[in-house]
């Protein structure tokens, strides 16, 4: 197999476990991932937050680590790269507001090139107008604005995921196993034991 070499962007408050745990895991699996988030370099770090599942009506909220960020993102071009991952949380409400970044996620899709989004990461797809007629999960609370974006809403299980054509999205963290397994397929990404 040969190493892909995928973008991960984030921001301030991203879903803790849904940037560290496929970071790590793309890592363990031989690819190159750079992390990077607006305005800031290489070394620099982010906040994250910690999304639970404790029974209430939606998910709570705690501050979680910080994150170093292993690449700058001044000058990223998707051309560079052979895939893209969005992870959740606070991040993409706010990474949607930079038509950098807009422009970048267009980009990878335009190119054919994989698009990986759990949990709120489908609102910067939607923000970049590019999932209409595509069946996309997200979490919950982000149904209206997947629908809005003209995207068919696809209601699943918390620990599942989907894929349709370029796109893996998943609702939440649990379903790491899920989207990441289903993401590798779509990369090429082939695992021997």
């Amino acid at each position: 197999m040969a190493a892909k070499k995928i973008l991960m962007i984030v921001g301030d408050f991203v879903e803790d476990y849904e940037v560290m745990v496929p970071f790590q895991m793309l890592l363990m699996v031989g690819h190159k991932i750079d992390a990077v988030s607006p305005g800031k370099k290489a070394g620099q770090q982010i906040a994250t937050a910690i999304h639970d599942f404790e029974g209430h009506q939606t998910y709570t909220e705690k501050r979680g680590h910080n994150f170093t960020l292993n690449a700058g993102y001044e000058g990223v071009k998707a051309y560079d790269y052979d895939a893209i991952v969005i992870p959740g949380g606070r991040a993409p409400e706010q990474l949607g507001t930079d038509e950098s970044v807009l422009a970048l996620v267009r980009a990878f899709v335009e190119q054919g090139k994989p698009v990986a989004a759990v949990c709120h990461g489908p609102q910067l797809l939607a923000a970049a107008n590019v999932i209409k007629g595509r069946r996309i999960s997200a979490y919950p609370a982000c149904r209206a604005e997947m629908i809005l974006a003209g995207a068919e809403y696809a209601s699943i299980a918390m620990d599942d995921a989907i894929t349709d054509g370029q796109f893996v999205t998943a609702p939440a963290w649990p379903a790491h196993p899920a989207w990441i397994a289903q993401f590798l397929k779509v990369l090429g990404t082939r695992i021997e034991a």
